[in-house]
Parts: C-alpha cells; sequence; structure tokens
C-alpha cells in the first residue's frame, strides 16, 4: 500500500496538472453517481406520470416520445443536484480553493447555468437521433454525453477563474 501510495505522490509531483486533470474526473463521479441516480429516480418514479405531457419552451423540445415534461424534468433536476454535489467536491477535494466564496460562486452559478442550459437542451435531440439504434438505452447515453460536455465547459472554468488560489 506504501509503494501505491507513494507512487502517486511521486506522479504528483511530477505531473502536477495531469494529476490535477485526473483527480478532477475522478473526483467527479460523485457528481456523475448523483446525475444518474436523480435521472433515473426522475424519469422511472418521481416524474413517470409527466412523461405524458409534451414539453416545448424557449429552446427545450421534449415530445412525449422523448420523454416529455418528466424527461424535462428529471434531466434538470439531475443536473441541479449534481452540480451542487460538484461544486464542494470541486473546490475542497481536487483544487483546495481558499478563494472568496462570495466572488468564486456567481462566476460558477453562470458556468453551469451555460452548461445547463446546453445539458437539458440536447437530451432529446440525441434520443430521438439514438432511439431507432438503442431503444431506451438513449436516455442514458444522452446523459453520458452531458457528462462529457460538462467536463469539456467545467473543467477550464473551474481551473483558471472559479477556484484558482488567492
Amino acid at each position: 500500500m506504501f509503494k501505491i501510495v507513494s507512487a502517486l505522490r511521486g506522479f504528483k509531483a511530477r505531473h502536477p496538472d495531469l494529476y490535477e486533470f485526473i483527480l478532477f474526473n475522478v473526483m467527479s463521479n460523485a457528481a456523475t453517481i448523483t446525475n444518474f441516480i436523480v435521472l433515473w429516480l426522475g424519469t422511472g418514479i418521481f416524474f413517470k406520470s409527466l412523461a405524458t405531457q409534451a414539453f416545448h419552451w424557449f429552446i427545450f423540445d421534449y415530445p412525449v416520445k422523448d420523454g416529455g415534461l418528466g424527461g424535462f424534468t428529471s434531466f434538470l433536476l439531475a443536473y441541479v443536484l449534481a452540480q451542487v454535489v460538484n461544486y464542494f467536491v470541486q473546490r475542497y477535494i481536487v483544487f483546495g480553493a481558499n478563494n472568496n466564496i462570495a466572488k468564486s460562486l456567481p462566476w460558477y452559478i453562470g458556468t453551469v447555468v451555460f452548461a445547463g442550459l446546453v445539458s437539458v437542451w440536447l437530451p432529446p435531440h440525441v434520443i430521438a437521433f439514438l432511439s431507432p439504434y438503442v431503444g431506451g438505452l438513449a436516455a442514458t447515453l444522452a446523459n453520458v454525453l452531458n457528462i462529457v460536455l460538462q467536463v469539456v465547459i467545467n473543467y477550464p472554468m473551474l481551473k483558471f477563474k472559479v477556484m484558482k488560489k488567492e
């Protein structure tokens, strides 16, 4: 066990940015797990009755065949709760941020709102495209794509703006 810890410390010392990126992705799994659990509970139990009602507003288009209002509500709630978990995990474990929360939190909220708009807008389009090929797995694959997009959007913002050390 000591050799593993020693090897990790050595890797961190030689490659601090790569180590941080890997840690960011590993620790993001707390948010990912939250996201999937809430999505599955939302679509399968809590908002299932809303799936029979289409949802169309602004840039969001969730026809009944792609989850309707239940799908929209589930994706939205899953995203919000995952981001709450992610903020604390990234701030304290990954980045060890000591900056002013009052100054950094608006940047975090802005980042996750932007990424959230993408994450809530995209799923019905991915589901519609993938459903003929993978059936009910399409919503899960849409969620996987959302998670990849979250890394592309969130990591640079968190590293260079939101969680930078003072």
